[in-house]
């Protein structure tokens, strides 16, 4: 599910940062077109491909991390033994309860490393998969980033028509994605729709800033 978060709020806002800067710069529609899709695919594909590298990475610390705690139990059980105990005895369990608990995880290795895994290290227990990663950070980059660009695939000249059209796309995405962001952490979902439409105005703002000054400072248009 963050791979779709993330995917779908970097595509909305990269391709509505170049339709707000061109139409500030004063741009032709057709060129906000043929950059938009450009910068769609070309982004996404490197969005997927940094995605996939981060996840990997994350795989190789996680099983390179497994090896270490099994070594360690291998080697000094007693010392892993007692880590066991000192991470439940700081969750409040003692006595008796806390002896069963570390006879308990102990006497199956693969909880026993597990437990460290997490509780250690703050690991996740569910094996990332990197195609996946990536394959889903693509496609919401381009299906999500390719919203606000709908309007310049019809034909006419009239770009602040246009521009108003995508303007209303984008602001929908960015509310929507942020009411998805409050479903999943179950946060106010008025809240994170409210914030992330801020996000993306935000970086559009910024876009159609440049734009406007690039044209006026060097009568680009």
């Amino acid at each position: 599910m963050s791979d779709l978060v993330l995917g779908a709020i970097d595509g909305c806002i990269t391709t509505f940062a170049i339709v707000s800067g061109a139409f500030g710069a004063g741009f032709p529609p057709l060129v906000v077109l043929v950059m938009g899709v450009a910068n769609l695919l070309a982004d996404g594909v490197s969005m997927a491909v940094s995605n996939y590298e981060a996840v990997s990475a994350q795989r190789r610390f996680a099983e390179h991390a497994r090896r270490t705690e099994e070594q360690h139990i291998r080697v000094v059980p007693e010392g892993e033994r007692e880590e066991i105990r000192q991470i439940f005895a700081n969750k409040g369990f003692s006595g008796e309860n806390l002896e069963h608990i570390v006879d308990t995880v102990t006497a199956d290795r693969t909880l026993w490393i597990d437990t460290m895994l997490s509780e250690e290290y703050g690991l996740s227990l569910v094996d990332p998969n990197p195609l996946a990663s990536a394959w889903w950070t693509f496609v919401a980059f381009v299906v999500v980033g390719l919203i606000p660009l709908l309007p310049f695939f019809y034909a006419g000249d009239n770009f602040a028509q246009k521009f108003t059209i995508s303007t209303a796309l984008a602001g929908l995405v960015f509310f929507s994605i942020g009411l998805l962001k409050g479903w999943v952490f179950q946060t106010s979902l008025v809240r994170a729709g409210f914030g992330t439409f801020l996000l993306g105005s935000g970086a559009a703002g910024i876009a159609f800033a440049v734009g406007t000054i690039l044209q006026q400072a060097f009568g680009v248009a």
